[in-house]
């Protein structure tokens, strides 16, 4: 590293802010460690309320004119920063995995496609958001979407540029300006996001990023009276505080946070498919809100899924991320990880048992882990661990499932493995989630809303959704008389 420069597998990353169009670094640094081996990536500008009222002043100073800027060429903008992250796919793909340790082939063929298509998608959903009209006693009503503002994101760890972008595109398509605040454990490809939309031609002010440590600078942003919309992805605890923290301004949220999703296996499903879709929420390690990390399978199969379900995750292999042939890469970082294995250890101790796993592997891996013999009031079943850990119950009828399903502060997401379609639209309109999939899991349509319920969040996103989130509607009711005749 030299500088505000630094070098990750021959990508050069800036490691300062964004702010303006320009790049400014703060007194002070902190430094961004790779959970694949623990080596510094590098030494990044550590924002305070100083950068975050920069950024807010330079996002609030560009909006006017991004606003009247029309449609069609905010898309075009857009499409040109989709292009940009389709030039430097490998670059991102890279990077992002040595800053977040997700699986480089994920990030080469899906996650960083992903990124595209929302710019894309809502680049291409703003030049067909209609306004609606319609007629009240000869009078017309006509609803439109005005851009609210500037808008503070703050995004996670877990999937940093696809969650970034999927707040950013949408924000910036329905004319609104940014202030971009990524997580601390991976900031490195939000740098170089800046990068590509200044490429693309984007003016200056309308994304800035700052760089921080959590509160530091994340109250600032949150509590800034010129900002008009936050949108965040992240934990309760913290939702709590920036929702106190917006309280004072009125300022609208969009809040998704945790999961406890449940896997509801009837006897009468597919069982290899139920079973490939119970493993299957070892992606990322673990560290995916909406994996349904409670299995729920019918007394009658529960023995035969268990043994399909240790043999298919026994064959799982744990390793360097950047190795075609791993299938679960390292945990993002040593307190994640500690915190993994304290649910384990407590669980253990309170009564249940380790099918599989239980145990770190290193001091950077945790190991695949089936939990069974668990209350329902336990710690394990009702608390998010964010790691590879599952838990497995039984039941014998419907209603028990559904009452097992549901019971959690958490209503996130929700995946059902059955052969019955009437049996799947009886439990689907019981189960309290924003997404439920039936013998799939992670099929996600841009066009559909995303969001919680309960204390998985406030508000959805996604399609028109996010435009209504990110504009203020406007409802203009016009007479048919009193006009004047210019002609």
């Amino acid at each position: 590293m030299t500088d505000h420069l630094t070098t990750v597998a021959g990508v050069a990353v800036d490691t300062r802010h964004w702010i303006g169009g320009r790049r400014v670094a703060s007194t002070d640094t902190f430094t961004d460690v790779s959970p694949i081996d623990g080596s510094t990536l590098g030494e990044i500008s550590r924002g305070t309320g100083t950068e975050a009222a920069q950024a807010v002043a330079a996002a609030k100073a560009a909006f006017p004119a991004w606003a009247a800027t029309s449609r069609a060429e905010r898309a075009r903008i857009l499409h040109a920063i989709a292009d940009g992250v389709e030039k430097r796919l490998e670059d991102l793909a890279v990077v992002e995995t040595h800053d977040n340790g997700a699986l480089l082939r994920s990030h080469r063929r899906g996650v960083m496609p992903r990124v595209a298509h929302n710019f894309r998608f809502f680049a291409d959903r703003l030049l067909t958001l209609d306004h609606e009209d319609f007629e009240t006693r000869g009078h017309t009503n006509r609803v439109g979407w005005d851009p609210a503002g500037p808008c503070v994101l703050i995004t996670p760890w877990n999937a940093p540029l696809m969650l970034a972008t999927w707040k950013v595109a949408p924000a910036l398509a329905a004319g609104n300006t940014v202030v971009l605040k990524p997580a601390e454990w991976s900031p490195l490809t939000a740098s170089l996001l800046a990068d590509i939309a200044a490429a693309a031609g984007l003016p200056a002010g309308v994304l800035n990023v700052v760089q921080g440590y959590g509160a530091e600078i994340g109250d600032a942003l949150t509590s800034h009276p010129d900002v008009r919309r936050i949108s965040f992805t992240g934990s309760v605890p913290t939702a709590k505080r920036i929702a106190a923290s917006a309280a004072a301004n009125l300022t609208p949220l969009s809040l998704e946070l945790g999961g406890k999703s449940p896997l509801l296996v009837f006897a009468d499903a597919d069982l290899d498919l139920a079973v490939d879709l119970a493993v299957e929420q070892y992606d990322n390690a673990g560290q995916v809100c909406l994996a349904a990390t409670r299995l729920l399978v019918e007394e009658p199969i529960a023995e035969e899924f268990t043994r399909r379900f240790v043999e298919k995750a026994s064959g799982l292999r744990q390793g360097d991320p950047r190795d075609e042939a791993t299938d679960i890469g390292p945990t993002i970082h040593p307190r994640q990880l500690e915190k993994i294995d304290g649910f384990v250890r407590r669980a253990i101790a309170a009564g249940a048992r380790a099918v599989v796993g239980g145990h770190r592997e290193g001091d950077r891996y945790y190991a695949p882990t089936l939990l069974t013999e668990v209350a329902q009031d336990s710690e394990i079943v009702q608390e998010e661990v964010f790691g590879p850990v599952l838990t497995l119950q039984t039941f014998t009828t419907e209603e028990e499932a559904v009452r097992l399903a549901d019971d959690t502060r958490f209503g996130l997401a929700a995946t059902l493995a059955t052969g019955d379609r009437e049996r799947a639209e009886r439990v689907t309109a019981r189960l309290v989630a924003g997404t439920v999939w039936v013998n799939c899991f992670f099929v996600r349509d841009l066009r559909a809303p995303f969001g919680g319920s309960r204390h998985s969040g406030v508000g959805r996103e996604g399609g028109t959704w996010s435009f209504d989130f990110y504009c203020d509607l406007k409802n203009t009711v016009t007479a048919p008389k009193g006009w004047k005749d210019h002609g």
